[in-house]
């Protein structure tokens, strides 16, 4: 028993939590591309890394889920409700402010 699951309990969790991270991920960049389109995504992709943290989630089920909840949050609050586009979005997500080009 491991944290008061079995262990076919606990891989059922995280193989569920994996694709509920895959499936989510999925359909926010499906989400993203029908709105901005994918030549103009590519066209304005920034060089910005995901951080360690963001990487290392995936191997945590539902954190990556939670983040991607986190953004689609980010996206409707601080940027749609405000008058931005989803372009302005995508630009605020793939760029790094900290470079100076």
């Amino acid at each position: 028993m491991i944290g008061g699951m079995y262990e076919q309990e606990l891989a059922a969790y995280i193989i569920y939590g994996i694709f509920l991270n895959f499936l989510f991920s999925m359909l926010f960049a499906l989400y993203l591309s029908k709105n901005i389109g994918v030549e103009e995504m590519a066209k304005n992709m920034g060089t910005k890394q995901q951080p360690l943290l963001i990487k290392m989630s995936l191997f945590i089920p539902y954190v990556k889920m939670l983040i991607i909840l986190y953004r689609v949050a980010i996206l409707q609050i601080f940027f749609l409700n405000r008058g931005y586009s989803h372009k302005d979005f995508w630009i605020y997500l793939t760029h790094d402010d900290t470079i100076k080009e």
